[in-house]
């Protein structure tokens, strides 16, 4: 599995392609903006590119979907409690046009011979999802090296963010790789050791 770093928008976030080496085919995690920069490296790195996922429904994170849809001709999903507050608040969160699919905790998606995990992680946004990829985690603003996301925007919830955090993503193991929204990598067993949150 390759992956590729994009710092992406204003804000400097993190999007991911992701991308099976045998089949080509790629996913595009929270495009946050320079649509245009992201299609073009989709088309060097030789990816067909499959769908979009996005963690939550911030700007920051979404800026770069509509066009990116036009561009490549791809859907993109998103967690249904997302919505309500992407309809009613624009100052935080972005807008985007209705998600071909919902997603929700359980679900899994294929791309290529790798399976996607969806686990939600409310309390940064009421529908935050983490996506679980073979041993990487790409954790939106939910976890970051050394941090967490933030609970003080509309929806959120800091215990319930912390909660889920030692709940869901701490057990599943020291050597989990962690791909956050903004910032470098890190690990889960790093996390857990050192991140003043938890």
């Amino acid at each position: 599995m390759i992956i590729k770093t994009i710092i992406a928008g204003m804000y400097e976030e993190n999007c991911y392609l992701v991308m099976d080496e045998d089949t080509k085919e790629l996913g595009i995690i929270d495009p946050g903006g320079q649509a245009k920069v992201i299609a073009e490296k989709v088309r060097n790195l030789g990816g067909k590119a499959k769908f979009i996922l996005l963690t939550h429904g911030h700007s920051d994170h979404v800026d770069g979907v509509v066009d990116l849809m036009d561009e490549l001709n791809v859907p993109f999903y998103i967690h249904k409690a997302e919505e309500e507050f992407m309809q009613n608040d624009n100052y935080v969160f972005g807008s985007l046009p209705k998600t071909a699919e919902y997603l929700k905790e359980g679900d899994t998606l294929k791309l290529g011979k790798n399976t996607i995990k969806v686990i939600e992680t409310p309390g940064h946004t009421p529908g935050g999802i983490c996506f679980l990829i073979n041993d990487k985690l790409f954790t939106g603003d939910t976890l970051f090296q050394g941090s967490i996301g933030r609970s003080d925007f509309p929806g959120g919830n800091g215990m319930k963010l912390v909660k889920n955090i030692k709940d869901k993503l701490i057990p599943l193991g020291d050597n989990i790789e962690v791909y956050p929204g903004h910032g470098g990598a890190s690990t889960i067993g790093y996390e857990k050791r050192m991140n003043p949150f938890l």
